[in-house]
């Protein structure tokens, strides 16, 4: 392998890993002020014992995103010193603000959430679990700005300094609200909270087969559900949006997406199949007329094929058709899984563990924990390798913003070490969890303090 492809697959292991803990953070964090919520609302102790559970899961992903995130950023100065001085001005403002407006706010009152409950009282310390939803999800929303400013760049001008070529904003706020960002947002929240989602469903599911913390699973379960049930529908929509946005800016991409070789109308729809680049094919199902209508709501426009780009500025088509199937089909299976689980819940049924349907569901929720997270990395690999040969789009190539001092056996042995370590931060980030799931509602619980505390003195007087 080369120097810029090791350099590529060494970004793209740890932008992968640190993303498993981030959409949880966002998802995890809503259902906590959910959580929270009910439990100031209806002075239930069973809410407030799902709280302190799910805010110490809360704790050890916020530990390991922070962990992992580090690296990404001392990359841009080994691999990536080109593209790093290109992009500085744009990058720095946005992530900047990340730093300011969401890491600091989400990590100064998760101190508070997590060792405030006998020393602040209950509706401050909401305040702070909610301050802290409201971080994690500030911090997306300007991660995904500067990204989206690779995609789709805007408000900038380009400005020549010794013989270097950098991008320097001229629009702040063009730059933030580009034409992709808000799109990509709004699909990447839904997405984070699917994952927060079905990991409380996934743990409650567990605890109902096993007959254990039955009074604190159904209620974690019914709430995982109405957010997974609305997110799901809600990313239907969202994705539509989306593939329009990139049909219009990234035309390329799309053709990959889809396995469109040629500029036509009618252009069909694939399901799934393999590429067959040599051919200028796709050996698969597809439904006529398909593509034409989902992206210009008519069956005879054209839809631009990858024969309107030369070879070289072509994307991986093979990897990013497949990418992109896997994350629809992975985003299909959550669909059905929650709207089956709303629809066993309607008709009383979703907590009945004699019935054997309920206990095939319930155990296809414990596995299913993993859906939103191959959907989340799939949509992420779509975007990055379908935007490619270019690091900026239509501005700066990929192999143009390679550190010119790096050589090859510095990634190699780099990827190495860093592939050693994350594989044991997973392996304890495993443990950790399971132990704290095993150990249970209950005994995470042990150390509360009384509901007489928490409440105000009418509400607790006996």
């Amino acid at each position: 392998m080369d120097y810029e492809l090791l350099s590529r697959i060494q970004f793209g292991l740890t932008v992968a890993f640190h993303y498993i803990f981030p959409p949880l953070s966002i998802g995890l964090g809503l259902l906590l002020v959910a959580m929270e919520g009910c439990w100031l609302w209806t002075k239930d102790p069973q809410f407030l014992r799902l709280t302190k559970f799910w805010m110490s899961v809360f704790g050890l992903i916020f530990a390991l995103g922070v962990a992992t995130g580090i690296v990404m950023e001392f990359q841009f100065g080994t691999n990536w010193a080109t593209y790093s001085r290109y992009v500085g001005d744009v990058f720095g403002s946005a992530l900047a603000a990340e730093g300011i407006f969401a890491f600091f706010m989400e990590s100064g009152f998760l101190a508070i959430a997590l060792f405030g409950w006998d020393r602040v009282s209950p509706g401050w310390h909401f305040f702070a679990t909610l301050m802290v939803c409201l971080g994690a999800h500030f911090s997306a929303v300007w991660i995904v700005v500067a990204n989206s400013w690779q995609q789709t760049p805007a408000g900038h001008h380009l400005v020549a300094e010794g013989g270097r070529v950098r991008a320097e904003i001229t629009d702040f706020w063009e730059m933030v609200f580009n034409p992709s960002s808000v799109d990509r947002l709004v699909h990447t929240l839904l997405g984070a909270w699917l994952v927060g989602a079905f990991l409380v469903l996934s743990v409650s599911a567990f605890y109902l087969l096993r007959g254990r913390h039955r009074q604190g699973a159904v209620p974690a379960l019914k709430l995982g559900l109405v957010l997974a049930a609305a997110a799901s529908l809600f990313q239907l929509a969202s994705g539509d949006s989306s593939a329009r946005v990139v049909a219009e800016h990234q035309p390329a991409k799309l053709a990959a997406m889809e396995g469109q070789f040629e500029t036509r109308p009618h252009a069909p729809l694939h399901l799934f199949g393999w590429v067959r680049e040599d051919r200028r094919q796709v050996v698969g199902p597809a439904i006529p007329s398909a593509l034409s209508i989902l992206t210009h709501r008519d069956p005879k426009r054209e839809v631009t094929g990858l024969d309107a780009f030369a070879p070289a500025d072509r994307p991986p088509v093979q990897a990013t058709f497949q990418m992109f199937h896997l994350m629809v089909a992975a985003g299909l299976a959550i669909l059905v899984l929650s709207w089956l689980g709303v629809y066993l819940w309607w008709r009383g049924r979703l907590f009945d563990t004699s019935r054997r349907a309920t206990r095939v569901y319930l155990r296809t929720l414990v596995v299913a924990v993993v859906l939103p997270q191959i959907a989340n990395q799939a949509g992420w690999f779509t975007a990055e390798i379908g935007r490619q040969p270019w690091v900026v789009y239509n501005l700066l190539r990929t192999s143009d913003g390679l550190s010119k001092v790096v050589a090859r056996e510095h990634v190699v042995f780099s990827m190495i070490l860093l592939s050693a370590i994350y594989l044991l931060l997973f392996v304890l980030f495993v443990f950790l969890l399971d132990r704290k799931i095993r150990h249970g509602i209950e005994e995470d619980a042990s150390a509360e303090i009384s509901a007489k505390r928490l409440l105000p003195e009418e509400d607790a007087a006996p």
